[in-house]
């Protein structure tokens, strides 16, 4: 459901604005002055929407388009093949996604979401209101970067740029250029290809530019920050499962998970996942210290067939189960009470009583904590501190830290620099990486619909000379692209807010 507090102030400033704007306009005496000011500001308002547009940039796009004629020949043309293939591309991406939104709608399995390559992006909903900052500006980068290859492009072929501009649609930011139409329709179409293709294409070089940053920043912090020593919490939830005095805390390193390495956040990830999908550890204990708690009581069955001996809600004891050595032949399980952290502080992970057997010269056996389905107990080790007892359902412990791979050489340094760093590359992949899919769609209003008219015009004259004919073809094509965004977005919208 869309959060109704961010739905309210987003309407009330829209609302507000307007207000202020028809009061201006309807005035007699601030009439005049008040569009004489937008005028010369460059601004229009709508509802919902605000408009930009500047010259001031014109400059700088003709001193980028005389830059090395050659090489922008060169680097306009490798645009407009992947402009191309992207436009077919982007159709076949928009049908599989189309797709894996229709099995999702008849699923209830919650990975299929996780799946899809395209989603549709709602702040406050899929988007944490903690990230947007990081959305707006990288959608904003994303968009300025796509206009400046139109804007470069235009120029080289000697089309004139009318000026730049910014927009605001709801809250959605975005960027323009306004191009001089009538030399634009004298240029050959594949002129106007490398033109309409440019945007996609400088999308495209952002987003692998983003990727490179992405996977050299471990290199390029080198000198301020080391990697590979564990993952470094950066926040903890508060009152969550990790919190408390014996819980994690902002500037541990954790190294491990039970028996399972962490070098960085994707091996606390895939720890917390293997850990999720195979049978609870157990501990090698000396049988000589197998005694019951306090709390200890007559084992009996869970609703879920799971055993528990623990007559109280204790939190410092927990129903071990262990094959007694006398009855090994059996494989009958006794079921014991005990105090938790005395039971598995400096003992080492088993899975057999055959594990233990070279764990010290005292017979030992292998206890394992009895806990209900899908539950486990987790030993997170975090030096020089004791080891955190967790016990509950393994993605409740992932949701509550958030973690870093990059541990600082010195005091001063901060501990989220790399954190921004690392999560602003991945907005700009992802949104940038978006916006070259979409504009790509041969799609009414979007690049696509021109993309795809100058490619006809470029590819179809001497096949079908009646121009008419060609337009047709055109319009039925740009018919099924934009039903299938819209059937895209559309589904996408449902599936986020009302699911």
């Amino acid at each position: 459901m869309i959060p109704v507090p961010l739905l309210v102030c987003v309407v009330a400033t829209w609302c507000a604005v307007y207000l202020i704007d028809t009061l201006l306009r309807s005035s007699v005496t601030h009439r005049i002055s008040y569009e004489s000011w937008l005028a010369s500001r460059g601004l229009m308002l709508s509802p919902f929407h605000v408009r930009w547009q500047t010259t001031m940039f014109n400059r700088l796009f003709a001193f980028c388009a005389r830059i090395n004629p050659r090489a922008l020949y060169l680097w306009f043309s490798g645009g407009l093949v992947f402009g191309v293939v992207a436009m077919m591309g982007s159709v076949v991406l928009l049908i599989k996604t189309l797709q894996q939104t229709l099995a999702q709608m008849t699923t209830d399995n919650p990975r299929m979401g996780a799946q899809q390559t395209l989603q549709v992006v709602v702040p406050g909903v899929n988007l944490p209101t903690s990230q947007l900052a990081y959305f707006f500006i990288a959608l904003l980068l994303s968009g300025v970067i796509h206009e400046l290859g139109h804007a470069v492009a235009a120029l080289r072929e000697q089309v004139r740029v009318n000026g730049f501009g910014m927009f605001v649609f709801v809250v959605y930011p975005g960027a323009f250029v306004d191009l001089f139409t009538t030399h634009l329709n004298l240029i050959s179409p594949t002129q106007q290809l490398r033109i309409f293709c440019a945007g996609v294409w400088h999308n495209f070089v952002l987003c692998v530019a983003a990727l490179a940053v992405l996977f050299l920043l471990p290199l390029v912090l080198f000198p301020m920050y080391s990697t590979g020593a564990g993952a470094l919490v950066t926040e903890v939830l508060q009152g969550s499962v990790a919190d408390g005095p014996r819980g994690l805390s902002v500037g541990d390193i954790v190294t491990g998970l039970e028996d399972c390495p962490v070098k960085g956040v994707e091996d606390w990830s895939s720890c917390l996942s293997h850990i999720s999908h195979t049978p609870q550890t157990g501990y090698c204990v000396p049988v000589a210290s197998l005694q019951p708690s306090w709390a200890h009581g007559r084992a009996f069955k869970r609703l879920d067939g799971t055993m528990d001996c623990c007559s109280n809600n204790s939190l410092t004891d927990l129903c071990f189960s262990y094959i007694k050595p006398q009855s090994k032949n059996s494989r009958e399980r006794e079921y014991a009470c005990m105090p938790v952290r005395k039971m598995v502080t400096g003992t080492r992970a088993c899975r057999t009583d055959s594990e233990c057997a070279t764990y010290s010269d005292a017979a030992a056996v292998c206890v394992t904590p009895s806990l209900e389905n899908q539950t486990r107990f987790i030993r997170v080790t975090h030096p020089p501190n004791t080891h955190m007892l967790f016990v509950g359902y393994p993605p409740h412990l992932q949701h509550a830290v958030s973690l870093t791979n990059f541990v600082p050489r010195f005091g001063f340094l901060h501990l989220d620099l790399p954190v921004f760093l690392e999560t602003f590359c991945k907005y700009v992949v992802s949104l940038s990486g978006a916006l070259a899919v979409v504009n790509s769609v041969p799609c009414f209003a979007l690049d696509g619909q021109w993309m795809l008219n100058a490619l006809l015009e470029a590819t179809l004259v001497t096949v079908v000379t009646d121009r008419q004919k060609r337009e047709l073809i055109g319009f039925f094509l740009l018919l099924v692209g934009s039903a299938l965004l819209a059937a895209n977005v559309a589904l996408g919208l449902w599936m986020v807010t009302a699911r």
